[in-house]
């Protein structure tokens, strides 16, 4: 019998085939009948799995998502079905670091200034722009998780010293253990990863930016809700931060905000996690977890760990 896997969202069929029960059918544009039939299902960040979807698949035995939020997902629907939802940590940890640091370069560079006084002939005007330096500098990291850590890898590997807060994870080094008000009040650069929790909602402030060093420059490759946009925009605009770069918003993709248009504001379209080897990395991963499943194995990671008790023959672990 033919197993069937759909995908939802723009899923490239050649990254996820290979890694597929040999007996699977991938299905990359799903009609209703493809849904009724599926078994499994690859999912993008981008399209909502709400109870209605999940209702029009009543065979679904796994749901695999690639990355690691699962904010479009109705978790609490999909557990009570019995439904494990795979994530995929790990596969971009590098790239959302990398990500991170070219934020920090092109807006501490001010790259995009300069390009701006090249292309439009102002090289005469290029002594009154002042660039600043990462060796020497301080790093402060919100979040010390997978990202997090990499992250305080390579800003180390530039010279930089390197503080971190994190609530849950412990802080190692190359990082000093840090609270939060030490983070904001001390740091050259501040970098966040940390998830989105109604804790932590807006985390980066008025009041927080008011403590900050001036100049100092703010980087968001968590979750867009951390930052309060409006706060940001005006510590640009008094000059109390230098420079904002932003990978992800609230909502995506965002309303346009004043922000955006400051010279010193770098913009990805939540890019950074999605280099080619990421990508490979993420939809090799989110496949082999359904395969894993379907075979009747534990998956490496899921985001709905109580599934099992909804599940009458839970998966095996592991040899």
């Amino acid at each position: 019998m033919t197993v069937v896997v759909v995908g939802i969202g723009q899923v490239d069929p050649d990254l996820v085939v290979p890694y597929l029960p040999e007996d699977g059918r991938f299905v990359p544009d799903p009609g209703p009948a493809d849904l009724l039939a599926a078994v499994g299902a690859i999912v993008r960040a981008d399209p909502l799995v709400d109870a209605d979807l999940l209702g029009r698949m009543p065979h679904l035995r796994v749901l695999a998502r690639t990355g690691v939020g699962t904010d479009r997902v109705d978790l609490a629907a999909a557990t009570a079905r019995g439904i494990p939802v795979v994530v995929t940590p790990g596969t971009g940890t590098d790239a959302v670091a990398e990500g991170a640091m070219a934020l920090t370069l092109a807006l501490v560079k001010r790259l995009r200034v300069s390009t701006e006084l090249v292309r439009e002939g102002r090289w005469s005007e290029r002594s009154g722009l002042a660039l600043g330096d990462l060796s020497g500098a301080t790093m402060g990291l919100l979040g010390h998780g997978r990202i997090g850590r990499a992250t305080a890898r390579l800003a180390d590997a530039f010279g930089m010293r390197v503080l971190a807060h994190d609530p849950f994870a412990p802080v190692t080094p190359p990082a000093l253990p840090a609270t939060l008000e030490q983070v904001f009040a001390d740091s050259d650069v501040i970098s966040l990863h940390l998830p989105l929790t109604p804790q932590n909602h807006h985390v980066v402030d008025a009041t927080r930016l008011a403590c900050v060093k001036p100049g100092a420059v703010l980087v968001n490759c968590g979750r867009g809700g951390l930052v309060d946009l409006d706060a940001a925009y005006d510590a640009l605009r008094s000059g109390r931060l230098g420079g904002v770069g932003l990978d992800v918003y609230d909502p995506e993709p965002p309303a346009h905000h004043p922000l955006f248009d400051h010279p010193d504001v770098v913009l990805t379209p939540h890019l950074m996690g999605l280099t080619r080897r990421a990508t490979a990395l993420t939809y090799a991963d989110a496949a082999r977890g359904v395969t894993a499943v379907l075979s009747g194995r534990a998956p490496a990671a899921v985001a709905n760990p109580d599934w099992t008790r909804h599940h009458a023959d839970p998966p095996r672990s592991h040899p």
